[in-house]
C-alpha cells in the first residue's frame, strides 16, 4: 500500500525523514535545531519538528520555505511569540535557500488533546519529522484515512473564508497578492484532495497528486483545481485567479465538505 501512503496494516505512514533533507538545506535543518534549542531551552520547549517539502526532500532552493512546529511545556505566551518571530526573521535572512521560515507554536497539552487528536495530533504523528527532543508521535494513535480525519482536518473551510476576503480586499501591492495566493490555493487543494481521501483510500502530500485524485472523483471541477495546484506552486498576483479562488472554488468547496464530512468540532 506504500503508493497511497499506507503501511501493511492501512495506517498513514510518517511522510518526512532526516536523511530525505536536501543537501541545499541541511545547513539551515542544523542551525534551526540548533537556535531553538538555545532560544528556548529545556525549560519552555519539549520538542521540535519539521514539516513541509525539506522533510519530504522535495524542497527547491530559493523557491521553498522551512516550516517548524514547536512544542512547549506550557501555552505558549507572548514572550514565545516574539522570540519565534525573531528567529524565524534571523534563519530566513541567514540562508538564501529559504524563501521564509515558519513557526507554529503550541502546547503539548494542546496537541495531545482529544479535541486535536484528529488535527494538531495527526500533522505531529504524520506530517511531522522529529527534529529535537522527545517525540509526541508515542503518544498519539495511528491514523488511518478516515471521514473523520477528512472533518477534522478541514471541515473548517467556510470559516476561513470571510478571512480570505478580507485580506484579498486589502491586498494593494503584487507581492501581497503573491503570497496570499499561494496561502490559499494550497489550503484548497489540500482541502479537496481530504475530501476525497476517504474514497481513495491514502494520503498524499504532494499538491500535483491531490489535485489529480480530486479531479478524478469532481471531474467538473478539473479545470479550477488545477489553478489551484499551480498557484500553490508558482503564486498569481492576478486578482482575477484570488477571486476565482475566494468567490468560486472556496464557496463550492466548503459546502461541498459540510455535505459529505460535516463541520470540524468549534475550537
Amino acid at each position: 500500500m506504500s503508493d497511497r501512503g499506507l503501511d501493511h496494516e492501512g495506517a498513514i505512514v510518517r511522510e518526512g525523514a532526516l536523511d530525505r533533507v536536501p543537501a541545499a538545506f541541511a545547513p539551515v535543518v542544523t542551525s534551526a535545531r540548533a537556535r531553538i534549542t538555545e532560544t528556548f531551552g529545556p525549560a519552555r520547549l519539549h520538542s521540535a519538528y519539521l514539516y513541509g517539502s525539506i522533510p519530504r526532500g522535495t524542497a527547491r532552493p530559493g523557491l521553498s520555505d522551512l516550516d517548524l512546529v514547536l512544542a512547549l511545556h506550557q501555552e505558549p505566551t507572548a514572550a514565545d511569540r516574539a522570540d519565534a518571530r525573531a528567529l524565524e526573521a534571523a534563519l530566513d535572512e541567514s540562508f538564501p535557500q529559504v524563501n521564509g521560515v515558519g513557526m507554529l507554536l503550541f502546547s503539548t497539552g494542546t496537541l495531545l488533546s482529544e479535541l486535536e487528536r484528529y488535527d494538531l495530533g495527526f500533522m505531529v504523528a504524520c506530517l511531522c519529522t522529529p527534529l529535537t527532543g522527545p517525540d509526541l508521535a508515542r503518544q498519539l494513535p495511528r491514523y488511518h484515512p478516515t471521514a473523520l480525519l477528512a472533518r477534522e482536518t478541514n471541515g473548517d473551510l467556510a470559516l476561513v473564508l470571510p478571512s480570505w476576503r478580507a485580506q484579498v480586499a486589502a491586498a494593494v501591492t503584487d507581492a501581497d497578492r503573491l503570497a496570499l495566493s499561494r496561502v490559499i490555493a494550497r489550503r484548497l487543494v489540500r482541502t479537496g484532495f481530504t475530501l476525497v481521501m476517504p474514497r481513495w483510500g491514502g494520503w498524499t502530500s504532494d499538491l500535483g497528486q491531490a489535485a489529480q485524485l480530486f479531479i478524478s472523483y469532481y471531474p467538473e471541477r478539473a479545470e479550477q483545481m488545477r489553478l489551484a495546484a499551480a498557484v500553490g506552486r508558482t503564486p498569481s498576483s492576478d486578482p482575477a485567479v484570488l477571486g476565482l479562488l475566494v468567490e468560486d472554488l472556496g464557496p463550492w468547496l466548503a459546502a461541498e465538505y459540510t455535505a459529505v464530512h460535516g463541520v470540524k468540532a468549534p475550537r
